[in-house]
């Protein structure tokens, strides 16, 4: 890391021109006739459907306030920190308690900052609270240069860390921010008092593909991943895309908000709880936040370049890190754990029936317990 350690304070301030063209281009937008027998604005079968991508467009350009998300952003205190020659965004709200833990929380992709406003009030009491975003998300943009993968991306944020003053710190991560979460203990177990990791029973479809098949499946636990692999398996279009070809898909994201907000908001629908539409598992202006800041960061296709870099690092996940680990399980499933911790090594485990991919929106309050009940059970 470079020796240049200058944090400086940053408030979200979108042009208003950002926000007249963006209106303009959805006033403009030019649909795709729709197909024989998709009418139905709950039928994801073929990706997003176009009569509720249409709600949430007329929405987007009528009824949505960025200005007022704007404001409730800029309530948590910013910053920009350059290191290696990259811009790294970071929300910073320090506890009133100066006993506070340190507490690192990682997004991955298609969130962002956004996807933790409603959790971080429920955690302050407790937690100094850090969310950087990573290379090529928001505003950690625009990418300074590739390898930005997740290895390079964990030493940067043990450096964002030093920069504030904590030399130790819990650190909670889903989606790639457990890749990060986990690559960092595993670097610096000096440093890391605690992971603490969420995922949902999607996980299971990439087993075998980025999770290694565990041995001794019983013929009745074969027969039940077998599916969950296939629904996983016709959701993976988008991975092979931004592992392989994140410049194509990268334009389209670039040029289209409509593109761009049927890119994340189909994923809300198939990672999120099981609900008929990503409206009704978070919030539908929490959504449109968070496809904004896409937007306006034009971080579609950079986000999309850090899934290159990572499939092409040849770094394998870290797994099983020498510290305390707490994992917890929204819309759980059993083989989770008999996949993913056969042994029963990890310490605490939690699971619960409602959430989804996204629980810092869909169940903040649940999340918040169980990263405050795991780090006081360390003691």
């Amino acid at each position: 890391m470079n020796a240049h350690t200058t944090i400086t304070p940053f408030r979200i301030d979108i042009p208003q021109k950002a926000l007249d063209d963006l209106e303009a281009r959805l006033a403009r937008t030019r649909w795709a006739a729709i197909p024989p027998g998709r009418d139905d604005r709950t039928d994801f079968s073929r990706g997003i459907p176009q009569p509720y991508l249409r709600e949430l467009v007329e929405h987007w350009r009528d009824g949505f306030d960025w200005r007022a998300q704007e404001a409730a952003l800029n309530a948590f205190p910013q910053l920009l920190t350059e290191i290696d020659g990259q811009t790294f965004h970071a929300v910073h709200v320090a506890s009133p308690n100066p006993d506070a833990t340190p507490l690192l929380l990682c997004h991955g992709w298609p969130g962002s900052f956004v996807e933790y406003r409603h959790l971080i009030p429920l955690l302050t009491e407790d937690f100094h609270v850090v969310v950087p975003s990573p290379p090529g998300f928001g505003f950690s943009t625009p990418l300074s240069s590739t390898g930005w993968e997740v290895g390079r991306t964990a030493e940067a944020y043990g450096e964002i860390m030093t920069r504030l003053g904590y030399d130790r710190f819990v650190a909670h991560g889903s989606d790639l921010g457990s890749g990060i979460v986990s690559q960092l203990a595993s670097a610096h177990p000096e440093r890391v008092i605690a992971t603490h990791l969420a995922c949902e029973q999607r996980l299971l479809g990439l087993v075998g593909v980025i999770f290694p098949m565990p041995d001794g499946l019983t013929p009745e636990e074969q027969s039940e991943l077998a599916p969950l692999s296939a629904e996983a398996a016709s959701e993976r279009g988008y991975l092979e895309m931004q592992n392989h070809k994140p410049d194509t898909i990268g334009a389209a994201l670039a040029d289209s908000p409509v593109g761009q907000l049927a890119w994340i908001a189909e994923k809300f629908k198939t990672r999120g709880d099981r609900h008929p539409t990503p409206s009704d598992s978070v919030d539908r202006d929490d959504l449109l936040a968070n496809v904004s800041l896409y937007w306006f960061t034009n971080s579609g296709e950079s986000s999309a370049q850090f899934y290159y870099e990572a499939a092409h690092s040849g770094m394998p996940p870290a797994m099983g890190a020498p510290v305390p680990a707490g994992w917890v399980v929204f819309d759980a499933h059993p083989l989770v754990r008999r996949v993913m911790d056969p042994l029963q090594m990890i310490g605490r485990w939690t699971e619960f029936a409602e959430g989804g991919h996204f629980p810092a929106l869909e169940a903040p309050e649940l999340l918040a317990r169980d990263i405050r009940d795991f780090v006081r059970s360390l003691g």
